[in-house]
């Protein structure tokens, strides 16, 4: 029997440019360096992605694309607006469920992590995050997805509270992921970097760094 498929995976992102992407990281990291970081996860989660079977493969950027974007995605725009209206719009390039949506901060991943809740008969998905916020989202009927995001304040310490509130406040039976660990600050680079997988780019940047800072 054939593994159950998304219909759609979509990674929200913004181009890894010095100064622009993970300005926690600095200090102790400079700007290039934390832009390596964020280059490496980002390369991690599309590679994921890619091994994860779907329909369509989608990365939803805010910026340009760069040679760290495999073939077998297809790139849209973000929309404008607080992050909240950009995930809203994201969704709106599905025509059909299911649909999961990632971001670029969790490098962690694997493809059985991701594949494992199409098993699911779940009309959500919700993936929240040690800080608060959450990593996935998921949507039987992504045409629902404005009303169930737009609103909700992000980057808090309870977005992931009222995001996943919002779920089973329209009656959504959610199917709850693990709990993962963003990379925001160089405590966290340091702690998901021991639990990539083997191959991580993202592990070998933060090793990498590391060694230099020596």
């Amino acid at each position: 029997m054939n593994a159950p498929t998304w219909a759609a995976l979509l990674v929200i992102a913004k181009e890894p440019v010095p100064g622009r992407v993970k300005t926690r990281l600095t200090p102790p990291y400079t700007p290039r360096e934390a832009a390596a970081l964020a280059e490496a996860a980002l390369a991690d989660t599309l590679y994921t992605v890619l091994r994860t079977p779907a329909r369509r493969r989608v990365l939803v950027l805010d910026g340009a694309p760069g040679s760290w974007l495999p073939s077998g995605f297809q790139v849209v725009p973000q929309a404008h607006g607080g992050l909240d209206e950009r995930i809203a719009a994201a969704f709106a390039h599905c025509d059909d469920g299911p649909v999961l949506l990632v971001g670029m901060d969790t490098p962690q991943l694997t493809p059985d992590l991701l594949a494992e809740p199409a098993r699911d008969d779940a009309d959500a998905w919700f993936g929240p995050a040690a800080d608060g916020g959450f990593w996935a989202l998921g949507l039987t009927d992504p045409a629902g997805a404005g009303d169930l995001v737009r609103g909700v304040p992000m980057s808090t310490d309870r977005t992931g509270l009222i995001q996943r509130r919002r779920l089973t406040d329209a009656g959504l039976l959610v199917h709850d992921l693990p709990e993962l660990r963003d990379v925001d600050t160089a405590s966290d680079a340091a702690a998901v970097a021991a639990c990539c997988p083997p191959g991580s780019r993202f592990a070998a940047t933060v090793a990498s760094s590391t060694e230099v800072a020596r």
